[in-house]
């Protein structure tokens, strides 16, 4: 059984160690994609501060399929080069967007979400798809963030064997 205590913000980097280590945890339990993704999104719902959605979408067919998330209901489909997703997808670069009212093209799933912040999950240099994670709070990411995110998205690649069906 996984046990979990809430983690001490105060120090992001540190945050993130645990966060990380919590993951770890989580998928030496179970490696399947579908399972390991639910419980990561569950994860970061649970432990990240000022957040109102996490979730996963995942390249399939040329577009971005909603994956396991946490938080209100979303988007089932995003073409690359839309929005914030999309765009992370597209150009496989980290997405920090402060305001999503001033990101051209954002696509809202959740009028509440004023930032966002989106990493290409990359393996083999084959895009899997994206990490996204919205905030009611403007400027709730920043670069500490992205590496701890960044670091979250490495941790998931090497614990879980991608299925073929996403590429």
């Amino acid at each position: 059984m996984f046990v979990m205590d809430k983690l001490d913000t105060g120090d992001k980097g540190k945050f993130y160690e645990q966060l990380n280590a919590y993951l770890v945890g989580l998928l030496k339990e179970e490696k399947y994609w579908l399972a390991a993704l639910a419980n990561a999104a569950a994860l970061l719902y649970t432990l990240l501060p000022d957040i109102n959605w996490a979730g996963f979408y995942l390249y399939r067919e040329g577009e971005l399929m909603l994956g396991p998330f946490q938080g209100k209901p979303a988007c089932t489909r995003i073409a690359l080069g839309k929005g914030v997703c999309g765009t992370a997808a597209d150009t496989r670069q980290i997405q920090l967007v402060e305001d999503v009212n001033l990101f051209p093209g954002h696509i809202v799933c959740d009028p509440a979400s004023r930032s966002e912040i989106v990493i290409p999950i990359i393996k083999d240099n084959r895009l899997i798809g994206v990490l996204d994670i919205d905030s009611p709070h403007i400027a709730r990411f920043d670069g500490q963030d992205a590496k701890g995110l960044s670091s979250f998205v490495e941790v998931l690649n090497r614990y879980i064997d991608w299925p073929e069906e996403f590429k």
